[in-house]
């Protein structure tokens, strides 16, 4: 049986997979995944709260506005704001 990226052991067909899906998601079996083992995943989620209390309320709109830019693919000037 493959494994997962974590060594937990998944289904390698299609069917097999979505049936343990279904299984963890009614509760008739539990995933047996650990929710962030690492410590990097620990420490990174500690890192970007950290990272927000630090910036000026001006340059966390500045990355806000520069990341919605990259994701829609225009301008918030031409809006008129």
């Amino acid at each position: 049986m493959p494994k997962g990226p974590h060594g937990e052991k998944r289904p390698a067909d299609a069917i097999g997979l979505a049936v343990k899906i279904g299984k963890i998601a009614t509760g008739e079996i539990e995933d047996e995944r650990e929710e962030l083992s690492s410590a990097a995943a620990q420490l990174g989620s500690k890192g970007g709260k950290k990272r927000a209390e630090n910036m000026t309320p001006e340059r966390r709109k500045e990355i806000a506005r520069k990341a919605a830019e990259k994701r829609w693919g225009h301008s918030s000037s031409t809006k008129g704001s």
